[in-house]
C-alpha cells in the first residue's frame, strides 16, 4: 500500500482531495472504509479528542489497523488536539497523522506548540504527518441557527507562509468563510479568490478544508479546484447516522438487537461517504 504523503502528492498534482471522516464508534469506521473501497478512494478516518476519549486511543489504532492489514487505503488522524500532552498520546498510541490546533493562541504561540508537536512526531516516525491550523474556524460539529463569519477570522496568506517555514508542518487547515457544523438560518459562503492568496504563497503544502458539512457542492469542488487537497466532513455524517437511528426505532420501538437497529444508521453513513468522495474526485485513486 502507497503512504499517505504519497497519495497527498497525487491529490496535489492532478486537483482532487482526499476525503477527511470523524467517527466514535466501529460500525461508523466501517460504514466510512467500506464505502471508501467501494470506490476504490485513499481517505482518512479520525478521532477529535471527545471522540477519542469515548473510543480509545489503543482502540481506535487498533481498529483502523485491522482495516489497513486488510488492505485498505486508509489512516488514523487526531482531529483538533488542542494540547501538546493530547496529540504525544494519540503520536504514542499510532495514529497515522495528527493535527495539533493551536489556533486558539496567539501567532507566536501556536507556532511554538505546532513546532513541538512537528519535533515530538519526527522523532517517533519520519512517516507521521503533522497537520496544523492557522485562523479562527468557528462554530461546532453540530447543527446551528448561525455562526458569524468575519474577514477578520480569515487565514492570512502572510501569516501562512511563515507558519510553514517556521512549523515544517505538513499540512495547514485554512481559514476562508468556512465553518464547523451546519447552519439552517444563513447560507455559507467561501471566499475562493482568498484561498487563492493562500495557495500563492505555500504551494507545496497541502491545504485543508474543515467544516465542509453544510457547503454546496459548487463552493466544495472550486475549493479544491484552487488547491484544496484534503476536506473535512462530520456534522452531515452525525446528522445522517442520527436521522437513520432514529427513524427505525420508530418504526420498530421493540427491537432490541443492536446490529439491527444500526444497520439503517451504518448505510446512510456509507452512502454519503461515497456521494462526497466522487465530490472530491478521488474515486478510483488506488
Amino acid at each position: 500500500m502507497q503512504t499517505l504523503r504519497y497519495y497527498f502528492k497525487k491529490a496535489k498534482e492532478e486537483k482532487w482531495a482526499i476525503g477527511h471522516f470523524n467517527f466514535s464508534t466501529a460500525d461508523q469506521l466501517k460504514a466510512i472504509v467500506g464505502g471508501a473501497s467501494e470506490m476504490k478512494a485513499p481517505v482518512m478516518v479520525a478521532t477529535s479528542e471527545g471522540e477519542a476519549d469515548f473510543v480509545g486511543y489503543d482502540q481506535a489504532v487498533a481498529l483502523v489497523s485491522s482495516y489497513q492489514k486488510e488492505g485498505c487505503a486508509v489512516w488514523l488522524n487526531a482531529d483538533h488536539h488542542k494540547s501538546f500532552e493530547s496529540a504525544k498520546k494519540a503520536i504514542d498510541a499510532g495514529y497515522d497523522t495528527v493535527l495539533i490546533d493551536s489556533s486558539r493562541l496567539n501567532f507566536d504561540e501556536n507556532i511554538l506548540m505546532t513546532s513541538q508537536v512537528v519535533g515530538y512526531a519526527r522523532e517517533k516516525n519520519t512517516e507521521l504527518l503533522v497537520e496544523g491550523e492557522l485562523g479562527y474556524l468557528k462554530g461546532e460539529s453540530q447543527v446551528q441557527e448561525a455562526v458569524e463569519i468575519s474577514p477578520a477570522d480569515y487565514t492570512q496568506p502572510e501569516q501562512a507562509a511563515d507558519f510553514v517555514s517556521r512549523t515544517g508542518a505538513d499540512r495547514l487547515a485554512v481559514v476562508f468563510g468556512n465553518i464547523h457544523g451546519v447552519v439552517t438560518e444563513q447560507e455559507e459562503k467561501l471566499d475562493i479568490e482568498h484561498l487563492k492568496k493562500i495557495v500563492s504563497v505555500v504551494p507545496e503544502t497541502v491545504l485543508v478544508l474543515h467544516g465542509a458539512s453544510g457547503l454546496s457542492d459548487k463552493d466544495v469542488a472550486d475549493a479544491i479546484a484552487a488547491g484544496i487537497s484534503n476536506v473535512h466532513i462530520n456534522t452531515e455524517l452525525r446528522v445522517a447516522y442520527h436521522n437513520a437511528l432514529h427513524s427505525e426505532l420508530d418504526k420498530e420501538p421493540s427491537q432490541t438487537t443492536p446490529y439491527k437497529f444500526l444497520a439503517p444508521s451504518q448505510d446512510a453513513m456509507k452512502e454519503l461517504v461515497k456521494k462526497k468522495l466522487k465530490l472530491f474526485g478521488s474515486v478510483d485513486k488506488i
